[in-house]
């Protein structure tokens, strides 16, 4: 039988990794606030919404658990690219900006080095302990 070794928060990505993921997440944020600007969408609108996804960090009221699984919800790419596909498939230009506002948050998180939780704290990510 095959045996998994947990590998801890901490060491989860290292080094050229870590940095790797990083400069993914630049690329990511800066794709999506060029083509925010192509599809002339009000930037004041997304100075009011670029920080929206972290209202989700509210779930670590309800403790460590719910807290990494409600941010993660709302840190995933899954989200985004979801309304983004539907979007762009029934020329859902809100949901277009929408998607293109929470993709550059995510990227900027990712590039900062603020990756998904990890339920053992809010420290403890995907991209390393913050």
């Amino acid at each position: 039988m095959t045996q998994f070794r947990h590998i801890s928060a901490e060491h989860s990505t290292l080094g050229t990794i870590a940095q790797v993921l990083r400069l993914e997440g630049l690329i990511i944020a800066a794709a999506a606030i060029a083509f925010y600007w192509q599809m002339g969408g009000s930037w004041l609108i997304f100075a009011l919404l670029i920080l929206m996804p972290d209202v989700m960090m509210s779930g670590y009221l309800a403790g460590n658990r719910i807290g990494a699984l409600v941010y993660n919800l709302g840190h995933s790419y899954i989200g985004p690219v979801a309304i983004g596909v539907l979007a762009f498939a029934t020329n859902w230009t809100v949901g277009a900006h929408l998607s293109t506002i929470w993709l550059a948050h995510i990227g900027m998180d990712r590039a900062l080095g603020y990756g998904l939780k990890y339920a053992t704290g809010f420290d403890d990510t995907h991209l390393g302990r913050v």
